[in-house]
Formats: structure tokens, C-alpha cells, sequence
């Protein structure tokens, strides 16, 4: 059984800078791509970042330039920068795992911004 456990989430000010971290154990053969989806309060998920096993990175418009999604391999874990967070980056932050032998959600974190 494969689990992905979240961390990092919390209550930041404007400006701040948070860190999310996913890590997945279990009997995981294989690891294709790591996502991150956020979703805030009356919205629909929205997914946010990937990366692959190439180490390319995807983003959505609403974070491209801000974000910076990473992996370590040798951990099975994915990890979430978020410098100079915004009231509207405010969500619950999912990170999900697409590999052998399926696809994976963590828990959910989650992330406030405000003064």
C-alpha cells in the first residue's frame, strides 16, 4: 500500500515564504510524475505543478515564476516552494504521485496567507 504523507503547511503574512513537502512510502516501483493541486474555499482544485522523471517542470499561470516544484528521488518525496505567498495562494495544497502502481493523493495541507 502506498501513502503520501504532507507537511509544511501553515498561517504565513504576505510576503512570507512556505515550503511543502510530500513524501510517499509503500511499495512504490516505479514514480512517473509528482503533481501539486491547491484548492481554495468555493473553488474548484486546481493543479498547480509537475515534474517528471526528467526533472521538467510545469506550471500553472497562477504561480509560473513564483513557484518552484523539486523532487528527491532517492527519498520519494516532492517538495513545494512558495516564495512571496499571496492572500489568493490561501488553499488546501494536495501533492499526488502518478507511478507503478497507480496514482496517489496525500492529505491535504493547509496553506493561509494573510495579515
Amino acid at each position: 500500500q502506498v501513502q503520501l504523507v504532507q507537511s509544511g503547511g501553515g498561517l504565513v503574512q504576505p510576503g512570507e515564504s512556505l515550503t511543502l513537502s510530500c513524501a510517499a512510502s509503500g511499495s512504490i516501483f516505479r514514480i512517473y510524475l509528482w503533481d501539486w493541486y491547491r484548492q481554495a474555499p468555493g473553488k474548484q482544485r486546481e493543479w498547480i505543478a509537475q515534474i517528471d522523471t526528467g526533472d521538467s517542470t510545469y506550471y500553472a499561470d497562477s504561480v509560473k515564476g513564483r513557484f518552484t516544484i523539486t523532487r528527491d528521488n532517492a527519498k520519494n518525496t516532492v517538495y513545494l516552494q512558495m516564495p512571496s505567498l499571496k492572500p489568493e495562494d490561501t488553499a488546501v495544497y494536495y501533492c499526488s504521485l502518478s507511478g507503478l502502481p497507480g496514482r496517489y493523493w496525500g492529505q491535504g495541507t493547509q496553506v493561509t496567507v494573510s495579515s
